[in-house]
């Protein structure tokens, strides 16, 4: 028996299913059902029954399956602890992120770490989904949650840093259309609108001084992927409300221009997220500070350049 061996059953169990847990663990079905038979064979009892369109666990394996998870639990705690006492930047790291955060700044981000510390290993998962760890593999997720979103979900996290959004076009846009200064003017103009899960973000809302606004935003276009609307943007075919992380470089660059910077958009926070405090290895670690060292110097440039203030974008342990 080996502790491959364990992890297989434990995602049998999981899926009910040789060949999807294969799929999940990137090995074939003839792997995992040897894996399977050795466990068996070690331990002289079937652990499974076997039907023509699922498995289900025997009695025997309904009393084996917990301790086999308290060993491997066990197992990754010591390597967790060896890996900090040593302070080795290796291992395997499964990480989930936004589909924009993924093509652009977690890219070059990580291509980067990669490259000084070749020991590590990313399986990235980029998806404006909900992730699920255990469904989809994930040991850690980067989102955008508040520290109350973080506790009711159960999870264990860093806070990253907080999030202003802000109005945005490019100049092409602007010269051809004209720059709203109210938010009366708003409906006037083209929406570049966000979706998830089927609902399209159509209200925006805007501060200024005391005073609430939430418009009802017209559009000929929705997309489930923010970076499209980032790129339909810069294409000059509308407005758009962003992060400020997500359009910065083309806020410096020039192709985008902010608008209405008198008005403000309530802040969100992004977390880096674990299922369990044992999860966080040393690479985890340094993946957290590198993104909070590359954010903070995009927040220094756009302030730099009186795109945002400091008080627009307060940093992670301000409020």
């Amino acid at each position: 028996m080996k502790i491959a061996d364990l992890q297989v059953l434990l995602k049998v169990a999981e899926l009910h299913s040789i060949t999807a847990a294969a799929n999940k663990l990137d090995m074939s079905s003839s792997a995992a059902s040897m894996s399977l038979k050795r466990i068996e064979q070690s331990l002289g009892a079937q652990l499974f029954v076997r039907t023509t369109r699922q498995l289900r666990l025997t009695p025997e394996g309904e009393r084996y399956l917990p301790l086999c998870q308290q060993v491997l639990d066990l197992l990754q705690q010591g390597q967790v602890l060896i890996n900090e006492e040593q302070q080795s930047f290796s291992g395997e790291v499964r990480l989930a992120v936004s589909s924009e955060m993924g093509r652009n700044l977690m890219r070059v981000l990580l291509n980067n770490l990669m490259h000084k510390y070749s020991e590590i290993t990313v399986r990235l998962h980029a998806s404006d989904s909900r992730v699920d760890f255990y469904r989809d593999g994930v040991d850690v997720a980067l989102r955008a949650l508040t520290k109350e979103a973080v506790k009711e979900l159960n999870l264990y996290g860093f806070k990253i840093c907080n999030i202003p959004h802000l109005l945005c076009a490019s100049p092409e846009y602007i010269a051809k259309h004209g720059a709203p200064i109210t938010p009366d003017d708003l409906p006037d103009h083209n929406a570049l609108l966000y979706k998830l899960y089927e609902v399209v973000h159509d209200n925006w809302e805007l501060h200024h001084h005391s005073q609430k606004y939430k418009v009802k935003m017209n559009s000929d276009r929705a997309v489930n992927d923010g970076d499209i609307v980032r790129r339909w943007c810069v294409d000059g075919v509308g407005i758009a409300k962003k992060s400020a992380i997500d359009v910065a470089q083309d806020l410096l660059s020039g192709r985008l221009k902010r608008l209405m910077p008198d008005h403000s958009i309530p802040l969100t926070e992004m977390w880096l997220v674990l299922p369990s405090k044992q999860l966080i290895s040393p690479a985890i670690r340094l993946i957290r500070d590198e993104l909070k060292q590359t954010i903070n110097e995009l927040r220094e440039q756009l302030i730099a350049n009186n795109i945002l203030s400091a008080e627009e974008w307060p940093t992670a342990n301000q409020n």
